[in-house]
């Protein structure tokens, strides 16, 4: 089969022979004609399988008739993250460069004014994160009323707890006749009946198995001591021991805390690396992500903002340095090497503290892992003995054990005693009692007063007389007050005079 013979237009089909493409990928070949009748479509396969140009393709060619009006897009493309936005933004002047097409990218970190003015122009193809279009359709800048074709990618991610109101926000803006198009690498069951209420009589388009891998990657654990510094050293070792094979790779990092850290480990120890986490300037993404295509970087330490979706062609290798606590960002993190039939490999920094997170994976993908150098059961006890709970989405980020807790406040407990030794120290004799504090002081002062009169002075008859006896010690005050604060409330036998004045009427 050929692009030929999915239905595309003569326009699109040169296009996509000038990007050097003659065959389409199962995904292509299973939503493309699907997709150009009208139909809903709900696609599943793994990553590096083409399914971007599987909703780009025939979304072009039906653009090519009618023309979109000022604030009002004709499609809608909605993405999770801004690099994987800008990136469907490219597919498109590729396969869309024999068309005049106006292409409207919305997303965070760039200036209202200039995406203001594309809107303003006219857009065909709208490409959002769900934010930033909230954000222009709140200020009057757009209007949806017009959107023929929703698709709505990595539809697990995008449907999702934290998306799911601003989704249902935006499809009731949305007309119900439009066509929508759902695409994503895993689609766990509960995330299918969510796509109900988008998708209407869908055609279902899964050319593997939901989360699997591709047999082109080679995958390996490698065993690891808890402690950060130990697990740096493991990654170190690694990237030295594949440095014959390893042309680029990328670092995924659960915490964007941890991908500075790591970064500056291992620019300290002189490796070419970069850093990519949601908290930079889109600018610095953007050039940190160009740089690492362009071959100017070969280590990219990255959070799961790297994991998703981006077209990375020729990633020799991906290092896992923490284990992914959702088990399908698995799927994602290691889909971006051994894409469009090449050979990759993937290896996963594990302690014991992990273990739960790899069940979860292994059973997800439905395969063990090879470990590399043994499992965890050769790793000495001493060094594994951090129980605390992993930080991360759903884990608290100040976790961690409660005699930690105790030894910095101070305040840790002693052990209890056996009952033997309580019964042994009530029967021995009581220990000569510790003077009073007050007493102290009335010794201290009754000498120095002793001192004062043998040198003559009127200091030490002055002094002979005990100051502070008729007043109270802070002990007794507290323990008096705390003893007439009895809850009742009133003004007792003291009542005020004004009280008792009759009111006039």
């Amino acid at each position: 089969m050929t692009f030929a013979d999915l239905g595309l237009s003569p326009k699109v089909l040169s296009a996509v022979t000038d990007a050097g493409y003659t065959k389409p990928t199962p995904i292509q070949a299973g939503a493309i004609p699907h997709a150009l009748m009208g139909k809903d479509v709900l696609g599943i396969a793994q990553t590096g399988t083409g399914k971007t140009a599987a909703f780009v393709l025939p979304m072009i060619t039906r653009l090519e008739k009618g023309r979109a009006r000022a604030r009002m897009p004709r499609t809608l493309i909605l993405e999770p993250t801004r690099e994987l936005a800008a990136q469907v933004e490219e597919n498109f002047v590729k396969y869309g460069k024999n068309h005049k097409l106006n292409i409207a990218l919305l997303i965070g970190g760039v200036s209202f004014d200039e995406q203001d003015k594309k809107l303003e122009r006219g857009a065909d193809v709208l490409i959002a994160t769900p934010g930033r279009l909230l954000d222009h359709r709140e200020r009057g800048k757009l209007l949806l009323n017009g959107v023929e074709i929703l698709v709505i990618d990595e539809a697990d991610r995008m449907l999702d707890m934290g998306f799911i109101p601003d989704i249902e926000r935006i499809c009731e803006m949305i007309p119900f006749t439009r066509q929508t198009l759902f695409f994503s690498a895993t689609m766990p069951p509960e995330i299918t009946k969510l796509t109900e209420k988008f998708l209407h009589a869908p055609v279902r388009v899964e050319v593997a198995r939901a989360a699997t891998t591709a047999s082109t990657v080679t995958q390996r654990l490698v065993k690891s001591a808890p402690k950060p510094w130990d697990k740096r050293e493991v990654l170190r070792n690694l990237i030295r021991a594949e440095a014959d094979e390893l042309k680029n790779a990328i670092i995924f990092c659960n915490r964007k805390v941890e991908v500075s850290d790591l970064y500056k480990s291992l620019l300290k120890y002189e490796f070419d690396a970069g850093a990519l986490h949601g908290d930079m300037d889109q600018r610095a993404r953007m050039a940190m992500l160009d740089s690492f295509r362009s071959g100017k970087l070969k280590l990219l330490v990255a959070s799961d903002v790297a994991a998703r979706g981006l077209d990375i062609p020729d990633v020799s290798h991906v290092f896992n340095f923490d284990v992914p606590i959702h088990a399908e960002d698995y799927v994602h993190r290691i889909g971006r090497t051994g894409r469009a039939g090449r050979s990759g490999k993937s290896f996963t920094i594990v302690t014991r503290s992990d273990t739960k997170y790899l069940d979860a994976i292994e059973k997800l993908i439905g395969q063990n892992i090879e470990w590399l150098d043994g499992d965890l059961s050769t790793v000495v006890a001493s060094e594994s003995d951090d129980e605390a709970p992993r930080r991360g989405r759903g884990a608290p980020r100040r976790a961690g054990r409660k005699d930690e807790g105790e030894r910095k406040r101070g305040r840790r407990e002693s052990p209890a005693k056996p009952a033997e030794e309580m019964l042994a120290d009530a029967e021995a004799p009581a220990a000569e009692a510790v003077p009073e504090r007050s007493e102290r002081k009335d010794a201290i002062k009754a000498d120095n007063a002793a001192r004062g009169s043998r040198s003559g002075g009127a200091k030490g008859e002055r002094s002979d007389k005990p100051r502070n006896d008729d007043r109270p010690r802070r002990e007794d005050r507290r323990r008096r007050d705390d003893d007439l604060n009895d809850g009742t409330v009133g003004f007792g036998d003291d009542m005020p005079a004004f009280m008792l004045i009759e009111a006039k009427v």
